[in-house]
């Protein structure tokens, strides 16, 4: 039987990725008492009264079809949030309501990309973005970035890998896997490139309300100078502890929603409205909640630096924000998968190999902050024993 060549496209970039957590599971239907760090869940469960408010939604009939851009109370909250923040009106027409930040970023790759059209995005990067940027028949390009630079996107470099094919440049900020929190200074200079060379900015900035120790964040929106080339898309998943119930939106300019519109309507007719219902009143308050796990997440990417940092030659790279940490395991492998699956073969401690986010991230591991503060520091006294006598 014939195929289309998406499939080909994107063969080997869906579940292969997430090897380590399924790993863990087994190992815990086996009764291994596995300590998994694998997945950025939420450390806490969805708020009672978030699930109250869609029951009670569901109960009063919003349970029928709803429109392709979105219910009009998600849409009236998006504004006030967003015009509240960016101190400027957004309208209505400037949104699109999806499922989760996945699916927004599928349309707007869909929307602006076509075959041959070339994206230029950070390495590492979060596991799917290449298969987004791949089903719209583009090119992922890669730019590294550095360590040394607190791994954020730096213009000279995006301006190196710029040809006449270049359509988009890819940003996610505050950053997964590393942290990494893009300045004013660098999203200026990203816009600036993008202005001259006519090409779209689109921010992935789900961990916008999870910075660490106050850190501020900046949306690429921020600045009204590059807003008719900036597309960003965001959700409840994180923020709200929410991720189940796959709700989010893509912001951009009126242009681009109207164009977008109809493909959207092609992939589904509309969100839940019992669910948008949920997620107006989840943006309308203080991101309460985020600030509090974001406060426990960097409280135990601090347990990691201090159990690991130093030992048997491994480094850790605490985030500026969001949900994981960096190992760097260079002195005893350079081979991440391998020593990810040894190490829980040997210790019942499950972390994402950094081959998993880009070749960039080869001999590193991606840390998940959301297990408790014992399970951080348990899982910590296994990895250093691990690594003290793999290094012996």
């Amino acid at each position: 039987m014939r195929y289309a060549q998406v499939t080909d496209q994107l063969a080997g970039l869906g579940s292969e990725k997430w090897i380590l957590n399924a790993a863990a599971k087994r190992r815990q239907a086996e009764g291994h008492r596995v300590i998994n760090l694998t997945i950025g869940e939420p450390d806490v469960p969805t708020p009672d009264s978030l699930i109250e408010t869609a029951c009670t939604a569901m109960r009063a009939g919003r349970t029928g079809y709803s429109n392709g851009r979105g219910e009009p109370v998600l849409l009236d909250a998006l504004s006030r949030r967003y015009t509240t923040r960016l101190n400027r009106p957004f309208g209505h027409d400037r949104f699109l309501c999806l499922p989760g930040t996945q699916t927004s970023l599928y349309l707007v790759f869909r929307t602006i990309c076509e075959p041959g059209c070339e994206v230029i995005l950070g390495d590492p990067m979060y596991a799917t973005y290449e298969g987004i940027i791949r089903a719209s028949g583009a090119v992922p390009v890669p730019v590294r970035l550095k360590p040394e630079q607190n791994f954020r996107l730096q213009a000279a470099d995006v301006a190196a890998a710029i040809t006449p094919a270049t359509r988009a440049v890819f940003l996610n900020t505050p950053h997964n896997p590393t942290g990494a929190i893009l300045q004013p200074g660098e999203l200026r200079a990203l816009g600036e490139l993008a202005r001259a060379h006519d090409l779209w900015i689109v921010s992935d900035e789900v961990y916008g309300d999870l910075t660490h120790d106050g850190r501020p964040f900046t949306s690429a929106l921020a600045d009204p100078e590059f807003e008719e080339r900036t597309i960003i898309t965001a959700s409840i998943s994180k923020s709200h502890a929410a991720p189940g119930f796959r709700s989010g939106w893509a912001v951009g300019p009126a242009d681009f929603t109207h164009r977008a519109l109809p493909l959207s309507e092609t992939m589904l007719f509309g969100s839940q409205p019992f669910i948008a219902d949920m997620t107006a009143e989840a943006i309308a308050s203080a991101p309460v909640l985020a600030q509090g796990m974001a406060a426990r997440m960097a409280r135990r990417a601090q347990i990691l630096f201090d159990r690991l940092d130093g030992v048997a030659g491994l480094r850790v790279h605490r985030p500026e924000a969001g949900m994981f940490a960096l190992i760097d395991i260079r002195a005893l492998s350079d081979n991440s998968l391998a020593f990810a699956l040894e190490l829980l073969e040997a210790t019942d401690v499950a972390m994402m190999p950094g081959a998993s986010f880009g070749l960039a991230l080869e001999g590193w591991l991606r840390v998940a902050l959301n297990a408790s503060d014992a399970d951080t520091e348990e899982a910590c006294a296994r990895i250093a024993a691990y690594a003290m006598q793999k290094a012996a």
